[in-house]
């Protein structure tokens, strides 16, 4: 029991701990059908407080959530059913916690937060719905946004106007001045301040008794029939009722017919009556009103005379119109879906014009777009670009060529431009694109019909370069051998010489040049031998040393120089052995023979015989006795002669191959394609001219010439086929101006033209000659014009007798009323039209109504004014004109007084005196027409336009009249504009020279550089073609890398000297000797070293020694060789091989004597005689081109060198010895960009004048780039659009008189009007000045409008105030336009402009009574920032003025921010009362200048005294310190000492008088003295 008590008591207090938790998300909602019925479900659990699960029990049953809901179930075409409907933002509420925090001013704004509501509805209702089947097709949009709350703009006044005068001449009155409102409070800003502050103003007394009475007007009534009129017009067709009833026929057949004639009657009056006019009165109010408004009796307003209460008036009546028409047909008649609607309208017709004030006409005519409809509407015609052929690649020259190949660019390569045209055709489905389409289809058409892009016209192209042959050099001759070795009938031989191509040209081998060269030779062979070697000399009869010979290895070679086999030379003689000789040792030593040199002159003649020379010297000398004895010198050189063949060089001279000529005997091939990708369609043959040449002599037979190296002279080619002109039909005629001419004489002409699609070619049909005709159009009809025809004017119809009758002094049948009169509509030729087409195509309706008299009894009537008489002389000559009395009036004598009735009136004649004066800037620099360029049979050929030359320049004329008022060119007898020639000077290219040659290649051994240069001649100017990147001396370079071969260059050595002993044994004559040499560097040909040349090309590492030390062996002595060349150490170069040389005995020693070693050897060590050898590539070179190229595609190279391991560059052989792998490509393709030129586009035609009139119109033209330069083509000129003056003419424009002043008529105040007139203005369009006033015959092409404002208002109504009345101006002028801004930055709130009324009163004692002050604003486009800052004046004692003025200058109220505005007042505390003393800017009192302060010890002002020059202090005073408040501590007190006393002298500079003292005179005397003797003591010092 216990334990149960305790489990219930610990449930308890779990308990409170214990809830279910949140449920989870609902689920996807589920059913069988779509819409509402669907069930979803969603978990719930019981859990503790602190996060854990556990059992539901646990969770008390009552609060459990549920699990499932009935929802709505979402189908996806729900989507056309349902949408979030977005609601309107709400105003920008600002942020709570930004809001909260004090800011000391408000820069920008403020940041805010606008929300709106996004609910789920139905779309066919708005009914609301569940979120979730909205956002099962889109998220929900957002429902708040961050924005701006702008600072808060108060309202900007103007300043006052200036006071007004006194409301009353007389007692006590008030006077006003008002301020208009410059920007109206945004974004809770402070409101307007009051736009009026009055003034009461209390003049003298009156003399008698205040005028308190007005006697006031009210408004007219609106005007009415009389009722007597309305009746008699009743009673008038109750009359005619009756007499057609009376006069009714009884005949039905004839009734009929008089009722068919009266309704055509009726119809034709109803068509031809636009208007009905009747004439009405108007009535207004009389009374009298005492100052203070109250109405007051009439007979207190004393007045001779009573305002008329009653007039004349026009009924108003609105306008009326018939009926819509039926739509007219539409103006597109195919059917086209996806190209541009047709237009159709409908019309109606005006029934009753608008009278008086009645509404206007709308709008006769409207129209709409259409399509026609119906089975029968053809599809619209498509229409496309085509485009001619490409025009033939053209190559701008180079810089470099422009001088030398001018003239000629037929030869030039590389990139080009070319060109077309394109132009519009009429296109049917199933039409081709290609140029072998239907005549119709490829018709030109006008260009707007295509829609598409237009095709470019211009594009870049490339012409291939021809390559060039290239050979290689000549070979050496040959031997003498048989032209043909394989008959050998004849004696005859040549001598031949070879050179092989290098590289094939274009063309074939045909352009190259001969190849072979050959010189007639006796006793040719075909074979012979060739000594290989010489073995060494063997003595004869086997002795050890003596005469003996030398046996030749030798070997047999063809005429090429190829080996044979040995049969073949079996007919040569075989060279016989070489005689030697062996020293004995007692016996002269030489060295053995050098080889022979090259042959002096490669072929014999009279004056030349070739030589060839070897040489030897004396290395030991022989005994005295028993040893043969050395040569003489002659003996130690041999001379022999070579290339003893005469100078007579034939060769084979080839023509270039004549034009392809059909041959008739080869019958015709298929098309095919040949080299130049053109249609080939035959073979013909080509010939040429082969001839024998002898070298500088000329032709010579050609049996003098091998007849087995003769070329061929014919050979078989391909014809392209012919191809003929092509040209697209004529055009339609361009269409003639419209049927009708609104005036003028100008003949107007059509034109037709043709495009030619493809030029001929070989041998095709020529192009006809005329592609563009012209012919005139027919003379058009004169356009249909409107005009207004008025009738007579009705007579005069007064106000109804029963409405006037009780005015005094009223007569019935006299007095003012109005007349009316009708107007119709006519055409030019008079025909009556309806109505409507003069209120659209016409001027202004003419006045149907106009005020008339109907005279009385005693008034003077009198006749209209006559016509002004002709004038007496054109300058200072008069006119008149005159009028009569009229009868009874001729009688009365106050109708005679001339000066009430005048009679007559003159007037100067019109003073026709008109001068011209040029006016504005001259014109561009115009080329005449025919400067642009045109292509061969009409193509053409795009940007070729003339630039340069003589043109003309044009300046507008103005015609002003002896008032200088701007009329009619014509009358001064000027065409409008002067012209005068001008010149555009021709664009002038850089010129640079030609490049210079090739330098020699930098090495010459391996890889190097040669360069060559041009140097700039004259500079571009006018538009030239730009100079390329010059160094600082004005040059380019080129720089290509180069090799050298190593062998080109060699040292040749000449044979050593005789010995030179220095320790001479006379007995022996040997001993220390000396040998030289000469060691020339020379150039290495095929046949061996040629012409000596600098030494520096050479390798200086390889030149032979010039001298020698050495000793000379003895006779008897061993006689050693020279040493042989070293042998080559092996690789790599570690320090571990040797490499020796050796040398052999040319004598023998004496038995006893012994030769020294025969071999030396040395380390090989590397970079000193043991090398290790790596490839180098260079550099790529720039990009060559070939010879005619100017751009495109070329090679660029690099060269692969060899070089040692010390880095010097070798012979290639030592790399390739070795096999080293070559991995580099040594050519490549590369593109140099090409100087295109750029290209134009024909100028346009001239546009119209960009003003009607005045003297600022101007007409342009222009043209665009259609391919722009590229590299160093010439630039495109910066004028792309030219213009000139159009003609001046005057501008007439309507324009209204200041308004008159309110009057009421007859009365004081009330309800009245005030009027203005409308007259002809003439300007000359500049908006400088208002121009001058002119008749108004000279408007009459003007539109009766006022700024753009159709509807002209003459006449309004206005009020007069009473005496004592409280009113409102009129409206201020609308503010300039103004932007919310910032610094300067717009802040994106629109712009805002604002006018105001300010109040005005005139009596005290109705101030109460007064309106309120108004204001409004719109909104502007085109605003202006304005900065608001604050100004001060000057102090004046302690204020000064302080006020806001705009950025433009404008001093107003409000805009300036209150937190900045300065100080206007300074007033010091205590005052400043001592004498001399001002408060200053700091707030303490100071002195005026030239006093200074006196202040007391505690730092307060006790007297201001004049400035001191010097203060001599004696002792301390009590009383005060002398100091100044620019002092550093001004605000410190001084110590005081109480009971010392002291005293202070001053000097005072200035006397009682205030003029200086004498004694001032005196030092400053003294101390420019004692300035100019420090000054010379320094310069004497120096």
């Amino acid at each position: 029991m216990i334990l149960l008590l305790l489990l219930l008591d610990l449930s308890l207090t779990i308990a409170p701990f214990l809830s279910a938790s949140p449920p989870g998300p609902w689920g996807r909602c589920m059913g069988s059908e779509c819409g509402p019925g669907g069930r979803q479900s969603r978990a719930v659990w019981c859990a503790h407080v602190d996060g854990w699960t556990t059992l539901h029990t646990n969770c008390p049953p009552v609060g459990r959530p549920d699990n499932q809901q009935s929802c709505f179930r979402v189908c996806d075409w729900h989507r056309e059913l349902y949408d979030w409907q977005r609601g309107e933002w709400s105003r920008c509420e600002p942020v709570l916690a930004r809001a909260a925090r004090a800011t000391a001013g408000c820069a920008r704004g403020e940041e805010g937060i606008q929300t709106r509501e996004v609910p789920c509805v139905q779309k066919a209702d708005g009914t609301p719905a569940d979120d979730v089947i909205c956002e099962y097709f889109e998220p929900k949009p957002r429902l708040e946004q961050a924005c701006l709350i702008p600072c808060p703009r108060d309202c900007v006044v103007s300043a006052f106007t200036p006071w007004t005068p006194c409301s009353k001449t007389c007692g006590a009155g008030l006077r006003n001045r008002v301020r208009g409102v410059l920007a109206p409070p945004l974004f809770g800003g402070s409101a307007c301040p009051n736009l009026t502050e009055f003034e009461p103003c209390q003049l003298a007394q009156c003399q008698g008794e205040e005028a308190v009475y007005s006697l006031k007007v009210g408004p007219w009534s609106s005007c009415s029939l009389a009722q007597s009129r309305q009746a008699r017009q009743a009673k008038r067709r109750k009359n005619k009722e009756r007499s057609r009833q009376r006069t009714r026929v009884k005949d039905p057949e004839a009734r009929e017919l008089i009722k068919k004639k009266r309704n055509r009657n009726r119809q034709s009056r109803l068509e031809g009556r636009s208007f009905e006019l009747h004439v009405g009165y108007q009535t207004r109010e009389v009374m009298c009103t005492h100052r203070s408004g109250m109405p007051a009796d009439l007979s207190l307003c004393s007045q001779e005379t009573l305002p008329v209460a009653f007039r004349s008036c026009l009924v108003t009546k609105d306008c009326e119109v018939s009926d819509w028409s039926e739509w007219g047909p539409c103006s597109k008649k195919c059917y086209d879906l996806n190209g541009p609607k047709g237009q159709r309208s409908r019309s109606r017709r005006v029934l009753q014009v608008a009278v008086g004030d009645g509404a206007s006409c709308p709008e006769l005519e409207e129209t709409e777009p259409c399509v026609p409809q119906g089975d029968g509407v053809p599809p619209c015609p498509v229409y496309s670009w085509k485009t001619t052929e490409w025009s033939e690649c053209r190559v701008d020259t180079l810089l470099s060529q422009q001088d030398r190949r001018r003239g000629n660019q037929t030869g030039l390569c590389g990139g080009g431009v070319q060109s077309r045209e394109a132009f519009c055709v009429q296109a049917s489905v199933d039409t081709p694109s290609s140029l072998s389409s239907t005549k119709e289809a490829s018709r030109p058409v006008d260009s707007d019909l295509c829609l598409g892009l237009v095709p470019n016209t211009t594009q870049l192209c490339h012409i291939a370069c021809p390559v060039e042959c290239e050979v290689s050099g000549w070979t050496a001759w040959g031997p003498c051998t048989f032209e043909n070795c394989q008959d050998q009938a004849g004696k005859k031989g040549f001598k031949l010489r070879k050179r092989q191509i290098v590289n094939e040209p274009t063309g074939g081998t045909g352009n190259c040049p001969h190849l072979t060269e050959a010189i007639p030779c006796e006793e040719p062979s075909c074979y012979e031998w060739l000594v290989v070697k010489l073995e060494g000399c063997i003595p004869d009869n086997e002795k050890a040393c003596g005469p003996g010979t030398q046996l030749t290895q030798v070997q047999c070679v063809n005429s090429d120089g190829e080996p044979a086999e040995r049969e073949h030379c079996m007919d040569a003689i075989l060279p016989m052995p070489v005689m030697c000789d062996v020293p004995c040792p007692k016996d002269c030593a030489l060295s053995p023979w050098t080889a022979w040199s090259p042959c002096s002159h490669t072929c014999s003649g009279k004056t030349t015989e070739g030589r060839q020379t070897r040489a030897r010297s004396i290395l030991a000398y022989n005994a005295g006795e028993g040893g043969a004895a050395c040569p003489n010198s002659s003996a130690l050189q041999e001379v022999r002669s070579c290339n003893e063949h005469p100078c007579t060089v034939y060769h084979w001279q080839t023509g270039l191959w004549g034009p392809c000529i059909e041959d008739s005997s080869v019958s015709s091939l298929n098309t095919t394609a040949s080299r130049s990708h053109e249609a080939s369609c035959s073979i013909g043959m080509q010939t040429r001219k082969v001839i024998c040449v002898r070298v500088n002599v000329g032709q010579v037979p050609p049996k003098k010439c091998p007849e087995s190296l003769r070329p061929e002279t014919v050979r078989p080619c391909l014809l392209p086929c012919k191809r003929d002109c092509v040209v697209t039909p004529y055009s339609e005629w361009t269409a003639c101006p419209s049927s009708c001419q609104a005036g003028g004489s100008l003949k107007r002409k059509q034109s037709r033209k043709r495009i030619t699609l493809q030029l001929p070619a070989n041998g095709g049909q020529d192009c006809p000659e005329v592609l563009y005709q012209e012919r005139d159009c027919e003379t058009p009809s004169v356009c249909p014009g409107f005009r207004w025809k008025t009738h007579k004017w009705r007579r005069c119809q007064l106000v109804p007798w029963q409405i006037r009758q009780d005015s005094p002094g009223a007569q019935e049948t006299c007095g003012p009323g109005l007349q009316i009169r009708a107007v119709s509509c006519r055409k030019q030729d008079g025909g009556q039209v309806d109505i409507g087409e003069c209120l659209s195509f016409s001027s202004p309706m003419p006045p149907i109504t106009q005020p008339c008299q109907v005279p009385c009894q005693d008034d003077c009537q009198l006749a209209s004014w006559s016509k002004f008489s002709p004038c007496s002389a054109d300058c200072g000559g008069v006119r008149t004109r005159k009028r009569a009395l009229v009868g009874k009036s001729k009688k009365k004598d106050q109708c005679r007084n001339t000066q009430l009735y005048p009679l007559s009136e003159t007037q100067y004649c019109p003073c026709d005196k008109y001068n011209a004066q040029p006016v504005g800037n001259w014109s561009d620099c115009i080329l005449p027409e025919s400067g642009r360029v045109e292509g061969i049979l009409g193509m053409k050929i795009q940007g070729d336009i003339k630039e340069c030359g003589q043109g003309h320049r044009y300046q507008a004329m103005a015609c002003y009249d002896q008032n200088s008022r701007l009329v009619e060119t014509s009358r001064c007898n000027s065409h409008g504009h002067i012209e005068e020639a001008c010149i555009i000077p021709c664009p002038s290219d850089c010129k640079l020279s030609a490049w210079s040659s090739w330098s020699r290649c930098s090495k010459s051994c391996g890889s190097g550089v040669k360069v060559r240069s041009k140097w700039l001649r004259e500079k571009p100017y006018n538009g030239g073609r730009p100079c390329p990147k010059l160094d600082h001396v004005n040059q380019v370079y080129e720089v290509v890398p180069c090799v050298s071969d190593c062998s080109q260059y060699v040292w040749v050595a000449e044979p050593w000297s005789v010995w030179k002993v220095s320790n001479v044994d006379l007995k022996e004559n040997c001993g220390e000797g000396v040998q030289t040499r000469k060691v020339r560097c020379m150039l290495n040909t095929i046949d061996g070293p040629a012409d000596p040349v600098e030494d520096y090309l050479c390798d200086p590492e390889e030149m032979p020694l010039g001298a020698r030390e050495s000793r000379l062996p003895c006779p008897e002595d061993c006689v050693p060789s020279d040493w042989e060349a070293w042998s080559r150490c092996s690789l790599p170069c570690n320090g571990k091989g040797t490499r020796e040389r050796t040398a052999y005995p040319l004598r023998l020693p004496v038995p006893g004597r012994q030769c020294p070693g025969r071999t030396e050897k040395e380390a090989c060590m590397l970079n000193q005689n043991c090398y290790h050898y790596s490839y180098n590539i260079t550099d790529w070179s720039t990009c060559q081109l070939s010879e005619k190229a100017v751009c495109g595609v070329g090679i660029r190279t690099r060269m692969l060198d060899c070089v040692r391991s010390d880095g010097k560059s070798v012979d290639l052989k030592y790399c390739e010895e070795l096999g080293l792998e070559k991995k580099w490509q040594l050519n490549a393709s590369c593109t140099v960009e090409c100087p295109i030129n750029c290209q134009l586009s024909d100028w346009s035609a001239w546009s119209g004048c960009s003003h009607t009139c005045g003297l600022s119109g101007k007409m342009w033209r222009r043209r665009t780039v259609t391919q722009a330069s590229q590299g160093d083509g010439r630039p495109c000129p910066p004028q792309l659009e030219q213009w000139k003056p159009c003609p001046v003419r005057p501008c007439y424009r309507w324009r209204y008189s200041p308004w008159s002043e309110c009057r009421a008529e007859d009365a004081k105040c009330g309800t009245g009007l005030r009027w203005r007139n409308v007259t002809c203005f003439v300007t000359d369009g500049s908006g400088e000045g208002d121009g001058s006033a002119v008749d108004e015959e000279l408007c009459g092409d003007v539109e009766l409008s006022v700024d753009g404002d159709k509807q002209v208002i003459l006449e309004e109504v206005c009020t007069v105030p009473c005496p004592g009345d409280c009113y409102l101006t009129d409206w201020t002028p609308w503010s300039p336009c103004q932007l919310s801004c910032v610094n300067g930055a717009d802040l994106g709130l629109g712009s805002v402009q604002v006018r105001s009324r300010a109040v005005i009163a005139q009596e005290p004692e109705n101030l109460l009574q007064c309106p309120e002050q108004d204001w409004e604003s719109r909104p502007c486009t085109d605003g202006k920032c304005y900065d608001y800052r604050w100004m001060t004046s000057t102090w004046r004692g302690s204020t000064r003025q302080v006020w806001c003025q705009r950025s433009d200058g404008l001093n107003v109220t409000g805009g300036c921010p209150h937190v900045t505005q300065p100080a206007s007042d300074r007033s010091c505390d205590p005052a400043c009362d001592k004498l001399r003393s001002i408060c200053t800017e700091a707030g303490v009192c100071g002195c005026e200048e030239g006093y200074t302060e006196v202040m007391t010890s505690d730092g307060v002002l006790d007297q201001c005294t004049l400035i001191p020059v010097l203060e001599i202090p004696t002792v301390g005073d009590t009383k005060a310190d002398v100091k100044t408040i620019r002092a550093v501590s001004p605000t410190q007190p001084s110590i005081s000492h109480p009971g010392r006393s002291s005293r202070a002298w001053f000097l005072q500079p200035f006397g009682a008088d205030g003029r200086l003292k004498t004694w001032v005179y005196g030092v400053a005397a003294g101390v420019l003295v004692l300035l100019i003797f420090i000054i010379s003591m320094t310069y004497l010092a120096w």
